[in-house]
């Protein structure tokens, strides 16, 4: 008969455990444990505190940002995760040192870092500079877009909002409708199950009421948001700062994070996370953001001048180019046309040119008493701006309904997508003094250009790739701009202090 050792799950072990013996060098947690030890000052959370003679012992900052780096280094964003990896994971629990800060602890340590975590970041900065993982040469300019802690179905203009509560309020005074004539019936038919409808019918009241009240206080208390156009955009109840953008994966309610990297070790000189989702204007801040880094950590402001910067067609935009001329960047944003003129891509079905003939502007009849234009099938085009600039040109802009446009033979003469409503038609009447797109054109078609920008792609993606796919960033689960942009920024140093651990002294 066969014998086996006992066993018994409910008896209680004491292994000795030495914390210090968990952070194994080479590991990204020896890794930050390290930094924030002695190379990061973590003096500038002193302020916080004015318990040295009354008042319960803090938290020492060290210890929730190490625990908070390394959660978000494997992924783990909720704080009451985080929480509980300290009182159940060993490598936790050697960066916390047996210590165990609760959920809203953390929660509050990492929303409230708004003047901090700029030098935070350029700590970790200087010791990438020092360690040499800064090539300092060529600079890749890329961004993701990210959901946030906000529901897409609360935005809209005010008169989205405005219909959104009326319609709320209706469905309120339906129901209360509804109960009054249940309450009028005879009350000897009255059973158990009648009651229960009346209080589901009470539950779905209140909970409308609380979203119409929700929405008036909003309307209350915000004005309408206005564009970088001048015009009323859709405000979100939820997060104002917030946007609504359209990514591979659909709209999202959420912010656009950018991030600079430098090509050496792909490290990040300069992030931040943005509530637009056009990169038109994105340029000027993460240039200057990665100026006062560097200024920061005893580099001087001329660093970029010279140096080459790529960023895809989103990032093509007078103010843009204006800026990366200002500095003297060599810099490659191409148009969303390159690749059209470009003879790799020709046998691509996507690229290749069409063989219908476009109407021209001599196709369309000029109606100078009424200052518009007629096409060859009728349609008007009425003045829509005098003055319009694109791409270093200065147009007249005109603009059709396309009613009649769908059953027209010539459609494929004159637009190119099928779901077009509006149609325009320039009309050029000069071009700007300096044509920095024009410039930006013949460079991206040179043979230097073509050779130059495709090296964007092994810069910036693996950056993304790794906070997103390895990192599990999906979403920001803060609201607000800054808080985002803190969020943000805890991930792109957990991103820089992987680098310090793969190719530095740790």
């Amino acid at each position: 008969m066969a014998k086996y050792k006992g066993y018994d799950y409910r008896q209680r072990v004491m292994i000795p455990v030495s914390l210090e013996d968990q952070l194994m060098p080479g590991t990204l947690e020896f890794a930050i444990h390290t930094l924030v030890e002695t190379r990061m000052d973590l003096s500038v959370f002193d302020h916080r505190y004015n318990n040295d003679e009354t008042g319960r012992l803090a938290y020492d900052p060290k210890v929730l940002l190490k625990v908070v780096l390394l959660a978000y280094s494997r992924g783990l964003i909720s704080s009451r995760r985080i929480e509980r990896c300290c009182r159940e994971n060993v490598t936790f629990m050697a960066l916390s040192c047996g210590q165990y800060p609760d959920h809203s602890t953390i929660a509050a340590f990492v929303s409230s870092m708004k003047d901090e975590i700029l030098p935070l970041y350029r700590d970790v900065l200087l010791v990438c500079e020092e360690e040499n993982l800064l090539g300092g040469t060529f600079f890749a300019l890329d961004g993701c877009k990210l959901p946030s802690n906000a529901s897409k179905e609360w935005s809209g203009t005010i008169s989205d909002l405005e219909k959104k509560r009326d319609k709320l309020e209706g469905k309120v005074w339906d129901l209360l409708r509804q109960q009054i004539e249940s309450d009028r019936r005879d009350d000897d038919q009255k059973g158990v199950a009648h009651l229960s409808d009346e209080q589901r019918h009470k539950r779905q009241i209140e909970r409308l009421q609380r979203k119409a009240d929700r929405i008036n206080r909003w309307l209350k208390d915000n004005d309408a948001k206005i564009g970088r156009a001048g015009r009323e955009i859709k405000s979100n109840i939820t997060d104002n700062e917030s946007a609504k953008m359209m990514t591979s994966h659909g709209t999202i309610q959420g912010y656009n994070a950018q991030a600079l990297i430098d090509s050496k070790r792909q490290v990040i000189v300069s992030a931040e996370a943005f509530g637009n989702g056009q990169d038109h204007d994105h340029v000027p801040p993460l240039i200057d953001g990665a100026k006062g880094n560097m200024e920061a950590i005893g580099i001087c402001k001329d660093y970029f001048e010279g140096k080459i910067l790529t960023a895809d067609s989103n990032y093509h935009s007078p103010g843009n180019l204006e800026k990366c001329d200002s500095e003297r960047m060599d810099a490659y944003i191409p148009d969303n046309k390159f690749r059209q003129r470009d003879k790799r891509f020709s046998t691509r079905e996507r690229y290749r040119p069409r063989n219908v003939s476009k109407f021209t502007l001599e196709d369309f009849q000029y109606d100078e008493d009424a200052d518009q234009y007629v096409c060859p099938h009728g349609q008007v085009f009425k003045l829509k701006a005098r003055r319009h600039s694109s791409y270093g040109n200065i147009y007249r802009r005109y603009r059709a309904q396309g009613e009649q446009c769908p059953g027209c033979p010539s459609r494929a003469r004159c637009l190119s997508a099928n779901g077009n409503r509006r149609i325009h038609l320039v009309v050029p009447i000069g071009a700007q003094t300096r044509n920095l797109s024009r410039k930006m054109a013949e460079k991206i078609d040179s043979e230097k250009g073509r050779k130059i920008y495709p090296q964007r792609l092994a810069i910036a993606e693996p950056v993304f790739a790794n906070i997103r796919a390895q990192k599990r960033l999906d979403r920001f689960t803060l609201r607000g701009k800054i808080k985002v942009n803190i969020q943000w920024l805890l991930y792109c140093i957990v991103h820089n202090m992987g680098k310090i651990a793969s190719y530095g002294f740790a």
